[in-house]
C-alpha cells in the first residue's frame, strides 16, 4: 500500500495498476522518532507523516513540492527506508501548456520508477476505462447531490458547511456527518473532489492537465481562483470551517483575507497533527454548529419535540461534565431551579456523571422517571450514556448567562484544564468565541499546581494575593516554566501575597488576550472554578474597568455598594444593602461572601443605604486600607 498527501498525487494510475494507495492523515502522540531525524523547525505535520510511516508497513510515499517541509521529508525517508518506494513529484506553480508538459514528463518518470520497482505495468487503456467509469458514477453523485441540495434547501433542516484550508483530518468531516450536516465542498490539500476528463488519444497529457487543473492549492499563482469557488455556494452556505496546520502561514493568509471580506461565519481550527487536542477541536466544531443552528433557527437539542410531561411538572436536568468537577441541575418548567449538586471528577468521568444525577435527584426528592429530558455538557459530555441530548459548554454559558443576566454580552470561562471567551449578541445568542490551546497554563490546574508550590490551599492563594504590596512580575505562562519562577521567587524571601499577586495578574493577561479577541464589550460575567478567587477577579476587574457581575444580586441581595479591601493583614468586606439588614439578611451576606471570597464572618460589615440610593456616611470610613489602594468589586 502506497500512502500520498496531496490532491495532485496521481492515484488514478496506481489504482490502474492494482496498487492500493490511500491519503496520509497521521494520528499520533507525539514526535518521538521525528525529533531524532528532523530539524526542530520542521512543521508538525510533516513529522507526524514520519511518524505514521514508521508505525505502519506502507510499500512507499507519493510526495509533492509543496513545501521545503516535504522536502525534507523526502530526504529523510529515502535515508532511512531505501528499500521502499518514494518520490517526489515537482508539482509547476503555474497552469499553462509549459506546465501541462513538465508535468506530464514527471508521471511518465514516476511510472518508469515504479514499474521497475514493484514489477507492475500500466495498462492506458484499462486506465481509461476506469477514468470514465468514475466521471460516469461522478455525474449520478453530483445529480443526486443537487437534488438533495435542493431539497435541503427547501426545508432547511440541516447546516450546510464547506471546508477549506490544510489537511482537514477525517475526524472533523465525520463530525458533520454524525451531526447531520452537508458537506458542500472540501478545497483542503486532500480535497473530495476529482472529476477528470481524459483523452484516449493524449492520454498522460490530459491526465496531467486535469490534475493541475483542479481548484488551486494556496501554493500556486492563480490560488485567488479559491475566493471564486465560493460564488456558487453563497445562497445555501452557512458557515466555513477553517483548517490549518500550526505555522503553514499561506492558509493563514487566507483565513484572514476571508474573515474581512465574506460575510460568512468561519471558524478556524489549527492543529499541530497530533491527538492531544481532538478534545478541543471537538468543542469548537459543535460550538461552531450549535452557533448556526440559532442563526438558523433550530433548536440545539430538539428539546420542544422532545420533552414529554411525566407528571404535574415538567423537569429538566442539565449535567456539565468537567475536568475538575461534575455539575448537575434539575430546573422545572418555569426554569426555578429544583435542586443542584457539585461532586468531584474522578477517574471516569461516567462514574463522576452517574453520582451527581443520584446525588441531585436525591436533593430533588425526584426520581430517574420523573426527569422528561437530560442534556449533558462540558469535557465529558460524550461519556454520559443517560443524556438525552449533548451541548458544548460554549452554547451552555451563553444560555445560562443570558437567562440570569441579560445584560450580558461577553462570558469569560476559566475551568479546570482549559479557557473560553464569549461573545453574546443582544439576544443572548453566541455571536464569536475563542478557547484556549492544548496548554492548560492560565486555568484552574495552573493555580493548583502554584498553590502547591507556594504551600497554601488553592482556596487561600486569592484572599492572600489580596494583602499584596509589592508588585511582582511573573513572565511565564507555561505551567512548568512558572513553576521555575514561583521557586526562584520563594528562595528570593519574596512574600508569598506578592507572588500569588503576581501570578494571578499573568493569568489576567492571558485572559484578556481571550477577550479581546471576541471584543471586549462591556457586561462581563465570569463562570468556572476560577471564578471564585478573588484575587484573579480583582485583578481582571482592574484591567476591564468594570465590576464583574455581583453574586449578591445573583442570589436575590440587592446591593448598592460593596467594597472589599485590606486592613493590615486582614482581609475585610463592607456591603451597602437597598434594605435595612436584619440578622437574617446579614447571615446571607456573610454566607456569601465567605463562601465566594473566604472572607470571615467577622470582617464583614453589613450596613444600609439611604433613601435606597446612596451609602450612608463615607465608604471610606469603613476602613478601607490606607496602605491598599486595591478594591474589587464582589463578582
Amino acid at each position: 500500500m502506497l500512502g500520498y498527501v496531496c490532491k495532485y498525487t496521481p492515484m488514478e494510475l496506481f489504482e490502474a495498476m492494482d496498487t492500493e494507495i490511500t491519503r496520509l492523515e497521521p494520528s499520533v502522540t507525539d514526535f518521538n522518532h521525528a525529533d531524532t531525524l528532523m530539524h526542530a523547525n520542521i512543521c508538525s505535520y510533516t513529522k507526524a507523516v514520519l511518524e505514521d510511516v514508521m508505525e505502519h508497513d506502507y510499500e512507499g510515499v507519493i510526495l509533492t513540492t509543496c513545501c521545503d517541509s516535504i522536502r525534507r521529508l523526502y530526504d529523510t525517508l529515502k535515508s532511512q527506508f531505501p528499500d521502499k518506494f518514494f518520490f517526489l513529484l515537482d508539482i509547476p506553480r503555474k497552469f499553462n501548456d509549459f506546465a501541462v508538459a513538465l508535468y506530464e514528463r514527471q508521471l511518465k518518470q514516476m511510472l518508469t520508477e515504479y514499474e521497475a520497482f514493484s514489477g507492475k505495468t500500466l495498462d492506458l487503456k484499462r486506465f481509461v476505462s476506469m477514468m470514465q467509469n468514475k466521471a460516469a458514477l461522478k455525474k449520478q453523485e453530483n445529480t443526486r447531490m443537487s437534488a438533495s441540495a435542493a431539497s435541503e434547501k427547501g426545508n432547511g433542516q440541516k447546516l450546510n458547511i464547506g471546508i477549506m484550508g490544510a489537511r482537514c483530518n477525517n475526524e472533523i468531516r465525520q463530525l458533520l456527518v454524525d451531526r447531520d450536516a452537508n458537506l458542500l465542498f472540501d478545497l483542503t490539500c486532500t480535497g473530495l473532489a476529482r472529476d477528470f476528463s481524459i483523452a484516449e488519444d493524449q492520454v498522460l497529457h490530459s491526465y496531467a492537465a486535469a490534475l493541475l487543473n483542479q481548484i488551486p492549492c494556496m501554493r500556486m499563482l492563480k490560488a485567488a481562483n479559491r475566493e471564486h469557488f465560493l460564488d456558487g455556494f453563497t445562497d445555501r452556505l452557512d458557515g466555513i470551517i477553517y483548517h490549518t496546520v500550526k505555522f503553514c502561514d499561506s492558509y493563514s493568509y487566507e483565513y484572514a483575507d476571508f474573515r474581512q471580506r465574506l460575510d460568512l461565519p468561519i471558524l478556524l481550527v489549527e492543529t499541530d497533527s497530533t491527538r492531544q487536542c481532538a478534545g478541543q477541536v471537538r468543542t469548537r466544531v459543535e460550538a461552531f454548529m450549535e452557533e448556526l443552528k440559532v442563526k438558523k433557527g433550530l433548536s440545539l437539542t430538539g428539546e420542544k419535540q422532545m420533552i414529554k410531561r411525566k407528571g404535574d411538572t415538567v423537569y429538566t436536568l442539565g449535567i456539565d461534565s468537567g475536568s475538575t468537577s461534575t455539575n448537575a441541575v434539575i430546573l422545572d418548567e418555569n426554569r426555578q431551579i429544583k435542586a443542584f449538586s457539585v461532586v468531584r471528577t474522578g477517574a471516569k468521568s461516567s462514574q463522576s456523571a452517574d453520582a451527581a444525577l443520584a446525588d441531585v435527584l436525591k436533593k430533588a426528592g425526584l426520581d430517574r422517571e420523573d426527569i422528561s429530558l437530560i442534556v449533558s455538557t462540558g469535557y465529558g459530555r460524550v461519556s454520559i450514556p443517560f443524556a438525552d441530548k449533548n451541548v458544548t459548554e460554549i452554547s451552555c454559558h451563553g444560555k445560562g448567562a443570558h437567562l440570569l443576566f441579560p445584560d450580558v454580552h461577553t462570558i469569560l470561562d476559566i475551568g479546570g484544564q482549559d479557557s473560553k471567551a464569549i461573545r453574546l449578541n443582544d439576544n443572548g445568542e453566541v455571536a464569536d468565541f475563542v478557547m484556549n490551546d492544548k496548554c492548560a497554563a492560565g486555568t484552574g490546574r495552573f493555580l493548583e499546581m502554584m498553590a502547591r508550590s507556594l504551600e497554601i490551599s488553592i482556596d487561600e492563594l486569592g484572599p492572600v494575593s489580596l494583602q499584596s504590596k509589592e508588585n511582582i512580575e511573573i513572565s511565564s505562562m507555561c505551567s512548568v516554566f512558572a513553576e521555575s519562577e514561583v521557586i526562584s521567587l520563594i528562595a528570593q524571601n519574596k512574600e508569598i501575597a506578592d507572588i500569588a499577586h503576581g501570578i494571578h495578574k499573568a493569568i489576567a493577561g492571558k485572559a484578556m488576550s481571550l477577550l479581546k479577541r471576541v471584543g471586549l464589550n462591556p457586561g462581563y460575567m465570569m463562570t468556572g472554578g476560577v471564578a471564585k478567587n478573588p484575587g484573579v477577579v480583582a485583578v481582571l476587574e482592574e484591567q476591564l474597568g468594570e465590576n464583574i457581575l455581583e453574586s449578591l444580586q445573583k442570589n436575590g441581595i440587592e446591593v448598592l455598594y460593596c467594597e472589599v479591601h485590606i486592613e493590615g493583614e486582614l482581609l475585610k468586606a463592607s456591603v451597602w444593602t437597598k434594605e435595612v439588614p436584619d440578622e437574617d439578611l446579614e447571615g446571607r451576606i456573610k454566607d456569601e461572601l465567605g463562601k465566594e471570597w473566604g472572607i470571615r464572618a467577622e470582617n464583614c460589615e453589613i450596613l444600609s443605604g439611604e433613601d435606597g440610593n446612596q451609602p450612608v456616611g463615607d465608604p471610606s470610613s469603613s476602613g478601607t486600607a490606607s496602605d491598599s489602594d486595591r478594591t474589587s468589586g464582589v463578582r
